[in-house]
C-alpha cells in the first residue's frame, strides 16, 4: 500500500498550546488512519530533560510524537504531592473534584491550616520553571503560578505579559513546612513492625494453663485486640491475614454518651497465637521499614498528638525500642520521666509542625484523627529561601486545582490556584478519544536533535525513547522520523535505548547497531488473544513482538521485555505470565520486568469507562484496589512482581534492564548502556 497515493492534505491549520506557528493538519485514507488527524508542528527542542526528582534511570528523552495511535492511555504525569485532609499526600494528577485537602485561612494574627474541598481539577500545557529552595524542595510550575512568600503572594516568573507584577527572586522565602517525606510501602518488614507496636501497646496475647477443681486442666491460647478506631483494627486484621492468621471481629463494648464503641479481633487457636507471638518478637537488628511500621503501630496504640507528638508506655523495653526507632529514622526526641509509681515515660518528638508532618508521612499511622492539623498555625523554621528559578522551556504538562480556600499545600508550601481554566487538557485535546485520534508529529525533530547534540555543553548522556508515547506507532511507517534520530545519536556518540510495542523497529536495525550502547525493550502485556484484542486493539500481535525480541538479540542488540501493565483479573494469571516468560527465554531476552497497572490523572476515567463497557464484572475489584489512589495496594504489586521474578532469563546480564532507581552517569553511560533498559515506566494499552 503506497502512502503517497492515499494522502489527503487539508488546508486547515490550528495553533496548539506551546507552538507559535499553526500546525499543518493531515489525514490519511488508510484503514489504520480512519478518523485520525495528524498535526505537523515544528518543535524548538528535541531533547526533553527528566525532572531531577524523578526515579527514572535516565535524564533525557526524545518524543517525536505526542498522542499515540496505539491508544496509549498511561502517559500523564503530575507528581507534586498535595496534602489531603486525612494527613496523607496524593500526587496532584490524582486529585479529583470533591476530594478534601488542606488549604489555609487567616484567623487572627496567623494563617492556619483548614480543610477545604476541591472544586475543579485540570491540566494545561505551558512553559515551566523549576523553583529550588534551600532545604532541597523542588517545585515545577508555570510562570503564572503564585506561591505565598514572606512578602505576600508572588508569581513564579515575570513572563513579560505584565512587566511589573510581583514575582519570585532569590531574596524571597516561601511559607510552609518544606518538602513532604515519602510515604512508606507496606512491605513485610513494615507489617511486622506495625503489628509489633500495635499489639504490644494495646493487645492481649498469652497462653496459660487453666485448672478447675474436678476437671482436667486446659491449655488456653488467647489473642485479643480491642480498639475504638477501626482504621488501626482493620489494618491489623489485614496484616495478620497476609500471614495466614485468621481472626474474628466482634463488638467488645457498645458506645455510650461518654464513651465510644469498642470493636475487637480475636483468635484462640494455638497455632495462630504462636504465630502472632513470633511476629511481635523483637528483631535482631533495626531495619528502616520495621522501624516505620513499629512507630506507626505504637503511635496508634499509645501515641497522642496535641501541641506535640508523644508516645507513652510503662514498659522500659517498649520505650527503648521506640527511642531507637526514632533515632534510626533521623528524628530528634527526648524521653520524659513522669515520676509515676508505674514507671510511665513519654518519648516526645522535637521539631514542631515540620517534624510532625515528616513523622506522619514517614511512618503512616492508621488512625486519621491523630494526624489532624486543623487550625494549626503555618509557623515553621523550615529553610525555604529561594535558591534558584530555572526555566524548563515550553510544552510542559502542568496540573492545577481550584479549592474553596483558593489555595492548597503543594510539596509543603502554600500554593495559590492558577488562573488557567479547565477548558483544555493535553495540547487542547481531551485525554480519552482525542489522545488516540489527534496525533501531534514533530516533523523537524531529527535536525533539531543534531543541533542539540553538537552543543559543547552536551555530555553524551543516555537518551531513552518510548518512555512517554510509542515512537514506533504505525504512523512512523509514514513519517520515518526514527532512522534520522538514530543516525543523529550515532554521529553524536550518544547512547540510546527504546521501549516500544511494535516490531517496526526491526526496519532500523542496521542503524541502531551503530548507536553506542544501544538497548531495546518490547512491551508485551499478554499473549491471550481475547485480552490482547480487548485491551490493545490497534497494536501489533504479541507473537510478532516476541519474534522481534529474538531477532534483536540475534543481531547483537540487547533486548528485554516489559510485561506492563499487569491488570488484575485481565492478564495477571500465573499461567499467562509463565507462558510469556517461557517465550522470552526462548527469544533470548536479556531481562524481563513487570509493572502492576497504575491509573493516574485522566487515565483513571478513561480506563474505568473501558472496564465498565468491556469487563463490568471487574469494576468492583478495581474500585476496591484503587480506592486510595493511582496504585494498587503493595501486596497486589508485590504478588505481580513475584510472578515475573520467579524465572531468571538465560541471557540476563548483571545489572541489566529494568533496574528501578538506577542512575546513568555521563562517564559510564556508553559502557553500561547495553545493560540499562528504558526504565520502569508502565507501557501503553488500547
Amino acid at each position: 500500500m503506497r502512502w503517497d497515493s492515499l494522502r489527503i492534505e487539508e488546508d486547515e491549520g490550528r495553533t496548539l498550546p506551546g507552538y507559535r506557528e499553526p500546525a499543518t493538519v493531515r489525514t490519511f485514507d488508510a484503514p489504520e488512519a480512519l478518523d485520525t488527524r495528524f498535526y505537523e508542528v515544528r518543535s524548538k527542542s528535541a531533547l526533553n530533560r527528566v525532572p531531577k526528582q524523578s526515579r527514572m534511570p535516565f535524564r533525557w528523552t526524545i518524543n517525536p510524537y505526542r498522542g499515540c495511535a496505539h491508544a496509549c492511555a498511561y502517559c500523564t504525569s503530575g507528581d507534586t504531592p498535595v496534602l489531603m485532609s486525612d494527613g496523607r499526600t496524593k500526587p496532584i494528577a490524582d486529585v479529583r473534584e470533591g476530594d478534601r485537602v488542606f488549604g489555609t485561612s487567616r484567623l487572627g494574627a496567623y494563617r492556619r491550616y483548614t480543610t477545604t474541598s476541591v472544586l475543579a481539577h485540570w491540566a494545561t500545557i505551558k512553559p515551566a520553571y523549576r523553583v529550588t529552595l534551600e532545604d532541597g524542595t523542588e517545585l515545577v510550575a508555570s510562570g503564572d503560578h503564585r506561591f505565598l512568600t514572606d512578602r505576600g503572594w508572588k508569581h513564579v516568573a515575570d513572563t513579560g505579559s505584565c512587566p511589573r507584577r510581583a514575582h519570585l527572586t532569590t531574596n524571597n522565602k516561601l511559607i510552609g513546612t518544606g518538602q513532604f517525606a515519602e510515604q512508606p510501602d507496606h512491605w513485610p518488614d513494615y507489617r511486622r513492625g506495625y503489628l509489633c507496636g500495635l499489639i504490644r501497646g494495646d493487645g492481649h496475647l498469652g497462653s496459660y494453663r487453666y485448672e478447675r477443681p474436678g476437671h482436667q486442666p486446659e491449655n488456653l491460647h488467647r489473642f485479643r485486640l480491642a480498639l475504638t478506631d477501626l482504621g488501626a483494627l482493620h489494618r491489623a486484621k489485614e496484616f495478620l491475614a497476609r500471614l495466614e492468621i485468621v481472626t474474628q471481629q466482634f463488638v467488645f463494648s457498645t458506645g455510650t454518651e461518654n464513651h465510644r464503641a469498642v470493636t475487637a479481633i480475636r483468635t484462640q487457636r494455638m497455632d495462630n497465637v504462636a504465630a502472632i507471638a513470633e511476629v511481635v518478637s523483637w528483631p535482631r537488628a533495626l531495619r528502616p521499614d520495621w522501624c516505620k511500621g513499629f512507630l506507626a503501630g505504637i503511635f496508634d496504640a499509645e501515641g497522642s498528638h496535641g501541641q506535640v507528638i508523644r508516645i507513652c508506655n510503662t514498659d522500659p523495653e517498649i520505650i527503648g525500642w521506640t527511642a531507637a526507632s526514632f533515632k534510626q529514622l533521623g528524628f530528634r526526641y527526648v524521653i520524659e520521666d513522669l515520676h509515676r509509681s508505674n514507671g510511665c515515660k513519654n518519648v516526645r518528638l522535637i521539631g514542631g509542625l515540620q517534624q510532625k508532618l515528616r513523622f506522619f508521612h514517614t511512618v503512616d499511622p492508621a488512625i486519621w484523627r491523630k494526624r489532624d492539623i486543623e487550625g494549626v498555625a503555618l509557623k515553621s523554621q523550615a529553610q525555604l529561601g529561594v535558591e534558584e528559578i530555572e526555566p524548563l522551556g515550553e510544552g510542559h504538562r502542568l496540573y492545577d486545582i481550584t479549592t474553596g480556600t483558593g489555595d492548597f499545600m503543594a510539596n509543603g508550601v502554600v500554593s495559590h490556584n492558577c488562573f488557567a481554566r479547565p477548558t483544555h487538557t493535553y495540547l487542547g485535546f481531551d485525554a480519552g478519544r482525542d489522545f488516540e485520534r489527534e496525533i501531534v508529529v514533530k516533523v523537524n525533530v531529527p535536525e533539531v536533535l543534531r543541533a542539540e547534540l553538537r552543543r559543547p555543553a552536551w555530555k553524551r548522556e543516555h537518551v531513552a525513547m518510548g518512555t512517554n508515547t510509542d515512537p514506533y506507532q504505525w504512523v512512523e511507517g509514514r513519517y520515518r522520523l526514527m532512522p534520522p534520530i538514530w543516525e543523529a545519536l550515532r554521529d553524536g556518540d550518544t547512547p540510546g535505548s527504546v521501549l516500544t510495542k511494535s516490531p517496526l523497529l526491526l526496519r532500523d536495525i542496521d542503524v541502531m547497531k551503530q548507536v553506542p550502547g544501544i538497548s531495546a525493550s518490547l512491551s508485551i502485556p499478554t499473549l491471550e488473544e481475547k485480552a490482547w484484542r480487548a485491551t490493545e486493539p490497534r497494536t501489533p500481535h504479541p507473537r510478532a513482538r516476541i519474534e522481534a525480541v529474538a531477532e534483536l538479540n540475534r543481531q547483537g542488540i540487547p533486548c528485554g521485555v516489559l510485561i506492563a501493565p499487569l491488570m488484575p483479573g485481565v492478564n495477571d494469571s500465573p499461567e499467562q505470565v509463565e507462558r510469556i516468560l517461557e517465550l522470552c527465554a526462548e527469544a533470548g531476552a536479556v531481562d524481563v520486568g513487570g509493572i502492576c497497572l497504575h491509573l493516574r490523572g485522566e487515565v483513571r476515567g478513561v480506563f474505568m469507562d473501558w472496564l465498565r463497557s468491556q469487563r463490568p464484572d471487574l469494576v468492583p475489584l478495581y474500585e476496591r484496589l484503587y480506592a486510595r489512589g493511582a496504585y494498587a495496594p503493595p501486596a497486589e504489586r508485590e504478588r505481580m512482581s513475584a510472578m515475573v521474578r520467579s524465572r531468571q532469563m538465560p541471557g540476563r546480564r548483571p545489572g541489566s534492564a529494568f533496574r528501578r532507581g538506577a542512575r546513568i552517569d555521563p562517564a559510564g553511560a556508553r559502557e553500561r548502556a547495553a545493560e540499562d533498559g528504558p526504565g520502569l515506566r508502565q507501557g501503553s494499552l488500547f
